[in-house]
């Protein structure tokens, strides 16, 4: 592909994109899919700018006073010749207009508000409020494994063997990590089950929830299964965890991911019934802030009608397990969110209902079972960030019934 006719499918992504209804990964891969003549090196290119550009996009909206593609473009490539690019050829986009480039050349430059500095809509900036935290949440993430043998060093060793290179991660005595590109499709380590794809943080939320092996447990909010098979990891076979989902399409992954890993003790069930758990794991439905390391497109397309109804939801899961656990018993709640109202508020009126429950103090937990020191200053409320922890943003409360 030609310079230009690469930029003019960057365009045609993010006009998608801006529309603000579908995430960005799924409109890039469909574009691709689309266009299978497009070469190995061109999809790099289109990808990255892509990206770029997605992450950048409050400040070169802002700059370029529109959502307008092909205006943000001209911004972003300002200090390019966009002779090369506009108008090259016929799948180019076309050539710049005199107003155009007179419009470019007199864009003024401006201050930043602080919103914008962080990359962040305005009201998100405003529930968040730390823009060190908010920055962070912008940048790449690393490629976080979980080991699924006994050994930290042999996985190493071996993955170094297939020419990838990872380290210890610095918290999860069961984390390795990489800050290089990683594609584990024809990884013999993963494809044998060594290894599995997640994030520092949540293989911590699960070695705070202290599963024992023969306990009663539940993953409420199963999902893809990662907190499910750490979890059973962590048992070394011993006993089996009940998986429940309200949409059950989305344990599919985690069947095929135990059959890689040959982790099978789970059972799925349908409802709770009169069921009660030594252990009820609530990885909650919620906005996803913490995950825009890689999702930078889904800050726009959150809404204040969809965070209330998330809380909503939330506060409901949470009263369904404190029914559903044995005196005695523990709930774990989590999310992968930075907000206040899905994490702190939710745990807080919770308590506030239910004098027969207390936070445990995570701190001993920590030290007995992770490496470091606990890096938080609520010794109650894990609140993860890569800003602070290099992590995914993520929360672990751990509560248990008198």
């Amino acid at each position: 592909m030609q310079l230009g006719a690469r930029w003019a499918a960057v365009a045609d992504i993010l006009t998608e994109v801006f529309e603000d209804k579908y995430p960005a990964d799924n409109i890039i891969n469909t574009y691709l899919r689309a266009h299978k003549y497009i070469g190995s090196k061109d999809r790099r290119f289109i990808v990255e700018k892509v990206w770029d550009i997605i992450r950048h996009r409050c400040r070169l909206s802002f700059e370029a006073e529109s959502l307008d593609v092909r205006k943000i473009l001209m911004v972003y490539l300002k200090d390019e010749d966009l002779d090369l690019i506009f108008g090259t050829d016929e799948y180019a986009l076309s050539s710049l207009t005199k107003d155009e480039k007179n419009w470019l050349k007199n864009l003024e430059e401006k201050s930043y508000p602080t919103w914008v500095e962080a990359e962040t809509p305005q009201w998100l900036f405003d529930k968040i409020k730390n823009i060190s935290i908010l920055k962070s949440l912008n940048e790449p993430a690393s490629a976080d494994l979980r080991i699924n043998t006994s050994s930290v060093a042999d996985v190493i060793k071996h993955l170094q063997s297939e020419g990838l290179f990872f380290r210890p991660t610095p918290y999860s005595p069961i984390g390795i990590r990489s800050f290089e590109r990683v594609n584990l499709n024809n990884c013999a380590a993963y494809q044998n089950g060594e290894v599995d794809v997640q994030d520092e943080a949540s293989q911590i939320g699960a070695i705070l929830a202290q599963p024992k092996p023969y306990e009663k447990i539940i993953d409420y909010c199963a999902g893809a299964g990662g907190k499910t098979l750490t979890m059973l990891y962590l048992m070394e076979g011993k006993g089996k965890v009940f998986v429940h989902d309200a949409n059950p399409k989305r344990m599919d992954a985690l069947k095929d991911r135990a059959c890689r890993l040959n982790s099978k003790s789970f059972e799925v069930i349908d409802n709770l019934q009169n069921e009660t758990f030594n252990l009820f794991v609530v990885d909650a439905p919620c906005s996803g802030t913490g995950t825009w390391r890689r999702a930078p497109d889904a800050k726009f397309r959150l809404t204040l009608g969809q965070l209330a109804e998330l809380t909503r939801v939330q506060a409901e899961i949470l009263e369904k397990a404190y029914k559903h656990t044995s005196a005695g018993g523990r709930i774990v709640y989590m999310t992968c969110s930075v907000l206040e109202d899905e994490d702190e508020g939710i745990i807080q009126n919770f308590v506030e209902k239910h004098a027969d429950v207390k936070a445990v103090d995570l701190r001993p937990i920590w030290e007995n079972n992770l490496n470091g020191a606990y890096p938080f200053s609520n010794p109650y409320m894990a609140k993860f960030s890569p800003y602070l922890t290099q992590t995914d943003g993520f929360f672990v409360c751990v509560l248990q019934k008198k």
